[in-house]
């Protein structure tokens, strides 16, 4: 049987020494991102939620300058500045970003970036920064002298970052950076969940290399949290009809057992030991008690060896259509 209590103990982040929750807090609708979510998420809420999360069990936030274009993290800066700062004990990850306008990734605009995200969250340092999103530009690019990674490794030189991660899409290119040897930790979305299992060469290297993973997305953007009939999307794309079969299959199975299938998403990433914490988005206060809730859940290892005969992809969602 799976014990619910191992979800909710400190664990370390890889190499960084920072200690945090299984569960962690993803901001992303924070930033008001209708065109992303197909919602708005007023400000009141917003600050809300945070406020919801800093008082919960969980110990970790996770955020990034294009969230909103600066929004998520300024929702955040003003409930720590209500705080005094990041609570004692706490983990507030954020990303550098390209310029949303212009597409700007240069070694400059990480720099920029950094100073921005440092203003918006009322910080002096951050405890953990992710270079965000580099499929935008060429690895090549992000390697160059002068470029993404060595501005953000003098940042960090500097002391105005404490920790490096890197977050992205596309899975060889996560590999590749994980290789570099530069990152403490990485981010996957959407890749490693009862759908998809494309992230697994991912885990397997960063665990050889002990680098911390962090999984967001575990519920595929919503069809396996709202359930196919009313959120057929996976990775904020249509889903294609086979998908929604198999999600189907899987809501079919954890209804025969009274589970939840937010439960199983959940916690079929939450068991894997080759991921620290999963990121799972809130976009109003009462989502960070349903999670907690979703995490307690029992569910018996019967449940889990049928979920794993419902057949899961490989292919990465961002680089091959559903099909």
């Amino acid at each position: 049987m799976s014990e619910p209590g191992d979800y909710f103990s400190l664990r370390t982040l890889g190499t960084t020494g920072l200690r945090v929750t299984p569960l962690c807090v993803g901001t992303a609708a924070l930033g008001d991102m209708p065109e992303t979510f197909a919602y708005s998420v007023a400000e009141d809420d917003a600050l809300a939620a945070i406020r919801e999360t800093l008082d919960s069990a969980i110990n970790f936030i996770d955020t990034a300058a294009s969230y909103g274009d600066g929004e998520s993290e300024r929702r955040i800066g003003l409930v720590l500045r209500e705080r005094g700062g990041i609570p004692e004990g706490f983990v507030v990850g954020t990303k550098a970003d390209r310029d949303l306008t212009t597409g700007d990734f240069s070694g400059a605009q990480m720099r920029r970036s950094v100073e921005r995200s440092l203003d918006l969250l009322g910080l002096d340092r951050l405890q953990l920064l992710h270079l965000h999103d580099p499929e935008h530009t060429t690895f090549d690019a992000i390697t160059a002298p002068g470029g993404p990674l060595e501005v953000l490794l003098d940042l960090k030189d500097e002391g105005l970052i404490e920790h490096l991660g890197v977050a992205g899409g596309p899975i060889d290119q996560e590999i590749r950076y994980v290789e570099t040897g530069c990152f403490e930790v990485v981010v996957t979305h959407n890749r490693y969940t009862l759908l998809n299992r494309s992230a697994d060469p991912l885990l397997e290297i960063a665990a050889m290399r002990n680098v911390a993973v962090l999984n967001a997305a575990p519920y595929g953007s919503g069809i396996l949290s709202r359930g196919p009939e009313s959120y057929p999307r996976y990775a904020y794309q249509a889903a294609s009809s086979e998908m929604v079969e198999r999600a189907r299959q899987l809501q079919a199975t954890c209804d025969r057992y009274g589970i939840p299938l937010a439960a199983a998403a959940l916690q079929f990433s939450l068991k894997d030991p080759r991921i620290v914490s999963t990121i799972v988005g809130a976009s109003r206060p009462d989502r960070i008690e349903k999670t907690l809730v979703l995490a307690a859940f029992e569910i018996p290892d019967e449940l889990w060896e049928e979920l794993e005969s419902v057949p899961s992809s490989s292919i990465d969602p961002e680089t091959h259509r559903w099909n």
